[in-house]
């Protein structure tokens, strides 16, 4: 049975490139696309993408729709079909541009990768996400355990991420001078960081709670005066694994080196939440916590807009858009507190007007 085809692995290698360099794609956006490509020649049985015609791309939406997911036995989410669908309509739009192939197909072609009005609708349908609470965060660093350098360890991983909101790639490329406990603030430094879109700013301890920086401080005084470990030393160095009794590989404490990914963090994050009985939540999902939390703390837009910015975002409507959906909950608390305005009229203007206009979305 075919497994691949030789001409199109080539054509492929090529598309990557132009994605990775000229589009600035992640690895985890390369691997949409790869497995996009992957399911569409598998069901051409890996035809050349020279025999492509617009039948194809009607049969394969088709077969696409009845198509279940391993995951969950049900059918590939709408969600699931416009991605995989739109990665296919950009690789052929930059195929039918390129030599060999412009006598071939014709740019329009790729428009056969589509979905219905409807169904795009559906696709792209915003749905409210679960988000832990501060609380439950806080209640999760309490309960892990601190017995080992391992625990101790993973305990102030998980508070690094609730005072700063860093991504889990940004916390495994940490090093130690990239936390300055005297500040109070995380040096997100593009050139060692692995921060997105390569970003360098500085963030602050978001106020979260004395205990979870006591966290912190503990380990980095830990690493820095007990272990004599370097600034240019992992934060948060990877597990040493080892031949121990009866030679089997063993957990044998701290390895001097970072992680070589962030999958070993998110793993961390779902055992400390497991382990007491909540659902879990990974990391990312602290940086919708925080965004909330600003939401209820800040009061005028210029300090929104600094909590925003320590958050990495250079527009504060990002910090809207992105992360500070209403829950339905609060949503009904904040609609009936209408009925009692805390603020004159004017005042509430003034202050919309004032956040508008620093996002260069000034009312005309």
């Amino acid at each position: 049975m075919k497994t691949h085809n030789p001409e199109n692995e080539r054509t492929k290698r090529r598309y990557f490139a132009y994605l990775k360099e000229a589009k600035r794609f992640s690895e985890g956006s390369l691997d949409g696309v790869a497995k996009a490509l992957n399911r569409f020649e598998g069901y051409t049985r890996f035809k050349d993408f020279r025999a492509f015609h617009i039948e194809q791309a009607i049969a394969f939406k088709r077969h696409l729709s009845e198509q279940t997911s391993l995951r969950t036995g049900d059918r590939l989410s709408k969600a699931t079909l416009h991605a995989t669908l739109n990665a296919l309509r950009g690789f052929f739009v930059w195929l039918a541009g390129q030599p060999g192939y412009r006598s071939r197909m014709a740019y329009a072609d790729a428009d056969y990768f589509n979905l219905s009005e409807k169904e795009t609708r559906v696709a792209k349908a915003v749905r409210e996400q679960r988000v832990p609470t501060l609380e439950q965060i806080k209640y999760v660093i309490r309960r892990m355990p601190s017995a080992t350098e391992i625990d101790r360890r993973n305990q102030a991983l998980i508070a690094l991420a609730l005072l700063t909101g860093a991504r889990d790639g940004a916390i495994a490329s940490l090093k130690l001078k990239h936390v300055d406990l005297a500040e109070g603030r995380l040096i997100q430094d593009a050139r060692e960081v692995h921060t997105k879109f390569s970003k360098t700013f500085s963030t602050f301890f978001f106020p979260v709670g004395d205990e979870v920086l006591s966290v912190l401080s503990e380990w980095v005084n830990h690493l820095q005066k007990d272990l004599f470990w370097s600034p240019d030393d992992p934060l948060f160095p990877a597990t040493r694994v080892a031949l121990g009794d009866g030679q089997q590989f063993a957990v044998c404490g701290l390895d001097r080196r970072h992680w070589r990914n962030a999958t070993p963090i998110r793993r961390i994050f779902k055992e400390a939440f497991t382990r007491v009985d909540l659902e879990y939540f990974n990391p990312h999902s602290f940086r919708k916590t925080l965004a909330q939390l600003g939401e209820k703390l800040c009061q005028t837009p210029e300090q929104f807009k600094a909590w925003s910015q320590n958050l990495g975002h250079e527009q504060v409507m990002t910090t809207f858009s992105s992360y500070g959906a209403v829950a339905s909950g609060r949503q009904a608390e904040i609609i009936r507190s209408l009925s009692r305005p805390k603020k004159p009229e004017a005042e509430v203007i003034s202050q919309m007007k004032a956040l508008l206009n620093s996002t260069g979305s000034a009312p005309r």
